[in-house]
């Protein structure tokens, strides 16, 4: 029997190998292409990482809230949202003032690996916490309209990305 958090935890799935452009920045913060692998981090955190969460916020965190019998039982988890944010900031203006210097390369280790662990635990808070409590109390009619108001979401956060 499918799950109904399926859709998500397919996507998930998709998303945790791109992670790894973060451990992989990190750790090459030292080499020649140090710029090019911040390059590639932010515009995963960007163009992908964010719309997910920002979906998340709008979609699926409500109806989360409203199983839990708690409106605000997802305020941790919109939390590591703005951290993820205001960490993808700081990481895009390093980016664009690079000069490959020893404070430079420290900064950049700093938030690519602290940016890491953070999706690491996040993701899977989601996937050991909410994702079993939607698959016990969601039906499947209910759990496509979320999925559904998920991809709008995510598409109308991308499309707001690539404007700016």
């Amino acid at each position: 029997m499918a799950l109904i958090t399926q859709p998500l935890r397919d996507e998930h799935r998709e998303l945790m190998p791109e992670l790894e452009i973060l451990s992989e920045a990190g750790s090459g913060v030292e080499s020649a292409d140090a710029r090019d692998l911040l390059v590639r981090a932010v515009a995963f955190l960007q163009g992908h990482l964010i719309p997910h969460a920002q979906a998340e916020e709008a979609a699926l965190y409500p109806v989360v809230g409203r199983l839990m019998g708690a409106a605000g039982a997802t305020a941790t988890m919109t939390r590591d949202h703005v951290e993820v944010g205001r960490l993808t900031d700081q990481l895009a203006s390093l980016r664009d003032r690079w000069r490959g210097g020893p404070s430079e390369r420290q900064e950049a280790r700093q938030l690519l690996f602290g940016l890491y662990a953070l999706l690491h635990v996040h993701f899977a808070k989601e996937e050991e916490i909410y994702l079993p409590l939607l698959d016990e109390r969601l039906g499947a009619e209910e759990g496509q309209a979320m999925f559904a108001a998920m991809e709008d979401a995510a598409g109308a956060a991308k499309a707001a990305a690539g404007k700016n």
